[in-house]
């Protein structure tokens, strides 16, 4: 019985260790979700990735990837004011979708390249030279930078794997209005404010027909108040258009069902208000 044990405590062991591309969220990092409630599959795509995004060893938000789009389906995350001045990093990668033996954290193709080739890299998700040379459009995170209050925290979100092509004008315009003028006001009497951002896959791509770019971008948010009320609500944009639809929760899940086609849309536990 004794060889028994300790085998189950060697592969639980294995397992911690085991990385941040996940089987799922829940029991992992479903910590970036109201109520420890990951969003139903309704969001879910062909070739899923669940990533627990890692930098430092410290989980900061989870990512649902698209590998054949090689964009992000939606990245979660607790939104904080941010109270630092905004420094880029380097871009980084996730290794885990290379091969699951690779380093749990997030890492730059530099670093990479000296255990994995880059068409290792360059076949598992996007890299920075997709990004490159591109017309009216820019790298949009999912997950913002400003949304966060330490440098560990903004550095975490320079990863590929939360990144998508965007539209310039709506990336800089509306919707960095949204980010930066929207959500610290809906969020001012929330004590924490679960936040999920998504893109919506399109029919164009960048990169030779490698990464996708979508039709729409899309953000939520759930919290619990001061006065222990509960709100929530939506947000909207399509591609193409400096312009956002900020709107009910239940009316965005509505909105997702029929753009996605893949089953209904829950983002949030039944307790965040859809009217």
């Amino acid at each position: 019985m004794l060889w028994l044990l300790l085998l189950q405590v060697w592969a639980s062991c294995l397992w911690l260790g085991h990385g941040e591309v996940v089987p799922s969220f829940a029991n992992t990092c479903n910590q970036f979700f109201y109520q420890n409630m990951p969003a139903t599959k309704g969001l879910e795509p062909q070739k899923p990735a669940w990533i627990c995004q890692t930098f430092q060893n410290q989980r900061f938000y989870a990512t649902l990837y698209d590998r054949k789009q090689r964009i992000p389906v939606y990245s979660a995350y607790i939104y904080q004011a941010t109270t630092g001045k905004r420094v880029t990093p380097e871009w980084m990668v996730e290794p885990q979708l290379i091969r699951p033996n690779l380093p749990r954290e997030m890492e730059t193709e530099k670093i990479l390249r000296k255990t994995v080739s880059q068409k290792d890299i360059s076949d598992s998700q996007s890299v920075y030279q997709d990004y490159l040379n591109l017309t009216d459009l820019s790298r949009g995170h999912l997950n913002p930078a400003a949304h966060h209050s330490t440098q560990e925290g903004r550095d975490a979100t320079f990863t590929l794997t939360n990144i998508v092509p965007q539209n310039t004008a709506l990336n800089n315009g509306a919707w960095s209005r949204y980010e930066t003028k929207t959500v610290p006001k809906k969020s001012k009497d929330c004590q924490t404010t679960y936040a999920i951002v998504g893109a919506v896959p399109g029919d164009s791509y960048i990169s030779q027909n490698r990464v996708n770019v979508p039709s729409h971008i899309w953000a939520s948010a759930c919290c619990k108040t001061n006065n222990n009320t509960v709100v929530a609500w939506g947000a909207i944009a399509e591609n193409n258009k400096d312009k956002i639809r900020v709107l009910k929760l239940g009316d965005l899940e509505k909105e997702l069902a029929k753009l996605y086609n893949r089953g209904p849309v829950s983002l949030f536990h039944a307790d965040c208000p859809r009217t």
